[in-house]
């Protein structure tokens, strides 16, 4: 506490969340993907494939919405706590893009910000590319603050209660509060290499190498051990995986969300219970190949489904960001704050070390890390 007995968010100036992006309208969907797939030579024709998911909601990603919401969210906890602290949006793939928030903050005179990015686990894609992101966008403007990206959050009680919640919930919507039903938990997948490369080599003792999915299954195991203490039951659960995209020749974690549910129905399993753990918010990827085509997959099958809700505005969510922002302020104040981690992983580090999550494509300076 500061001496007026407010949070002390000292040295910070300002709070940046940073997140992926998403097309507004019709118009801008190929654009948008022709930004997510830049350097990658995929031919125009499959990304207007691709862009047909978009176009079955009208052209438009929830995504930004969501995270003007979450900001909303913010700016109001920061009032009721007394926190005194602009919040910034800036985007990897689509406006506000990061580069055009970093001038307007400069302009406002921030000196330095703490990162919040819309991303809890630890792999390039997820965290080291938005630290590149953050390291482009500072080179190409002047005076930009600096910024600290604060740690990543997938074992914060912020962010696993909300989900624990919702699966019990999701539970309560099946005949018999979902007594028989199966717990599949889906994230995003990412190539093979991608994830056995998360993490830190082993000379960092960091976060070990493997983390995109040691993180997943801790996270996993955490909230079924939490279901089954609130039910009194044990409900089957695995990791599995959608949004797989790239060259068929090109490993990707599996299985794929559609390909389990098919064997679940050939094992029997009539009920299950849908949980989007690896996304923050109902992003694309949950509306359309969970809330679309795995719910399609499971009538075709006979299977009942249910899918539990994201974290989006839970206030224990947006009481976790304050709280790594706190967290983050008091360590560069040169204090030792309290560092909640929940499940079978510590707390992740606040600066990555030193060869973590590399890019495949070979060495790039990135914002926020020993390696930088």
């Amino acid at each position: 506490m500061n001496p007026a007995g407010r949070p002390d968010v000292k040295p910070y100036d300002a709070l940046l969340v940073l997140s992926f992006g998403g097309p507004e309208r019709p118009e801008d969907v190929v654009p948008f993907l022709e930004n997510v797939t830049r350097g990658r030579g995929i031919p125009r024709e499959r990304l207007e494939q691709v862009g047909e998911h978009y176009f079955l909601f009208g052209g438009k990603s929830p995504i930004n919405d969501q995270n003007r919401a979450l900001i909303a969210a913010l700016e109001k906890d920061f009032a009721d706590q007394g926190i005194d602290l602009p919040v910034y949006f800036g985007n990897r793939n689509w406006e506000p893009y990061l580069a055009d928030t970093l001038a307007r903050m400069a302009a406002d005179g921030v000196q330095r910000a703490a990162v919040f990015a819309t991303s809890a686990y630890s792999s390039w894609s997820s965290c080291r590319q938005y630290r590149e992101n953050l390291w482009d966008a500072v080179e190409q403007t002047e005076g930009a603050p600096r910024l600290d990206k604060l740690r990543q959050y997938y074992n914060h009680p912020g962010f696993v209660e909300p989900v624990v919640d919702a699966c019990l919930a999701a539970l309560a919507d099946l005949p018999t509060n979902g007594e028989a039903a199966h717990l599949v938990f889906v994230t995003h997948s990412i190539p093979t290499e991608m994830a056995e490369t998360s993490g830190a080599p082993p000379e960092a003792h960091a976060q070990p190498r493997g983390a995109y999915v040691k993180q997943h299954r801790s996270v996993v195991d955490e909230v079924a051990d939490r279901v089954k203490a609130a039910t009194g039951r044990s409900h089957r659960h695995d990791l599995v995986y959608c949004s797989r995209s790239g060259s068929p020749a090109t490993p990707w974690l599996e299985p794929d969300v559609n390909d389990h549910l098919e064997g679940l129905a050939s094992d029997g399993v009539s009920q299950v219970v849908m949980v989007p753990i690896g996304f923050v918010s109902d992003h694309m990827e949950v509306i359309y190949d969970l809330d679309t085509e795995a719910m399609a997959t499971a009538e075709r099958l006979g299977m009942r489904a249910v899918r539990a809700a994201t974290a989006g505005t839970d206030p224990r969510f947006v009481a976790m960001v304050r709280d790594l922002l706190l967290e983050r302020a008091a360590t560069e104040r040169g204090e030792r704050p309290e560092r909640p981690a929940i499940g079978s992983m510590p707390a992740g580090p606040d600066i990555c070390g030193a060869g973590c999550c590399p890019n495949a494509r070979g060495p790039r300076p990135a914002l926020c890390g020993a390696d930088s």
